[in-house]
């Protein structure tokens, strides 16, 4: 199947356009082939070599939504910066569409690191990422393996593999839920390829139950209204293939992250119902590493979840500013 790209040209984001920074569409392509598309924002009036920054996230959210809006304010802040969409997701090519691997995204961030390496307005030996909710956990995945990286920000983070071998809070997490899991995905295989289609796994439910836990309402104010909505975001509309996300269940993600030599920044709200994710993320990348230093938590008092997807006055830019400043260096 031949795919095309068909980029969107209006300005169609969640958020409003600065006046600070130049915004065009960017494009690129990963290991796998697959091309990538981003929206690159830079300082207006900036000379020279400019550190850069690569973002994404959250996981199942597209480009125009909270990831630009992180790196069109940390553009305006002096920093060269692409928020980009996954593979198989958003404007980014890939088939069949609307799959997640813990593989393929971990090489996206590592693809755009790629392509901000040879750009001629960009010091390539200084260069970050920032992942926010499930894409919080690949960004330490990625620090993990892409010693080019010189420092990292995961904000309102999930672990994805945690969460898939697990479910929320860990409730799920014996051998018997994982077998019913299993059964569930591999059935569900067995009929789309029967049926030549891919069965969508829901975005966040709509209507919105009246007994709904607190964290949903948290995501259906994000993602299902005027908001956060946006058409292209999983979880504004149909979701997930059901077996999309199926291989992080068995691929932990954050093996290696006491070995992360570069600067990590974790960032979580002190409400957030995930907040175990970046609490749990940060021990285990202290409590053996040799390289703790340069590892910092930081929670934000109050905060829940998607307030760090949007809210200006939640999220800590000037922290970021100054971690990144101080990082890439």
């Amino acid at each position: 199947m031949e795919e095309k790209l068909n980029l969107v040209q209006e300005w169609d984001k969640t958020f409003p356009k600065s006046k600070k920074v130049n915004h065009r569409k960017v494009t690129f392509h990963n290991r796998y082939g697959i091309t990538l598309v981003a929206d690159l924002y830079e300082p207006k009036n900036a000379e020279g070599k400019l550190p850069a920054i690569a973002v994404s996230g959250p996981f199942g959210a597209v480009k125009e939504q909270a990831s630009g809006l992180y790196a069109q304010t940390m553009a305006e802040r002096g920093f060269l910066t692409i928020a980009f969409d996954p593979s198989f997701t958003g404007e980014s090519l890939g088939t069949p569409r609307y799959m997640a691997s813990p593989d393929i995204n971990t090489e996206d961030f590592q693809a755009t690191v790629d392509f901000l390496s040879v750009q001629e307005n960009v010091d390539s030996e200084k260069i970050g990422i920032i992942g926010i909710c499930g894409w919080g956990g690949l960004a330490l995945n990625t620090a993990a393996i892409d010693t080019r990286i010189k420092a990292t920000v995961a904000s309102t983070m999930y672990d994805m593999s945690r969460v898939g071998a697990k479910g929320y809070f860990d409730a799920n997490d014996s051998e018997e839920e994982r077998h019913n899991l299993r059964v569930t995905y591999n059935t569900q295989r067995t009929e789309d390829y029967k049926t030549g289609t891919y069965k969508r796994a829901g975005g966040v439910v709509d209507p919105l139950p009246e007994d709904a836990p607190f964290f949903v309402k948290d995501y259906y104010d994000y993602y299902k209204t005027k908001r956060g909505y946006h058409k292209r975001s999983l979880n504004s509309n149909d979701g997930w293939n059901v077996t999309g996300t199926m291989s992080f269940m068995n691929m932990p993600i954050l093996t290696y992250t006491n070995e992360i030599r570069s600067a990590v920044l974790v960032i979580h709200g002190e409400k957030a119902h995930s907040c175990y994710f970046s609490k749990d993320a940060y021990n285990d990348m202290i409590k053996s590493g040799k390289y703790t230093e340069n590892k910092e938590l930081m929670i934000i008092p109050n905060a829940v979840h998607t307030d760090l997807y949007d809210k200006l006055d939640v999220i800590p830019f000037d922290k970021m500013e100054k971690f990144f400043k101080e990082n890439l260096k």
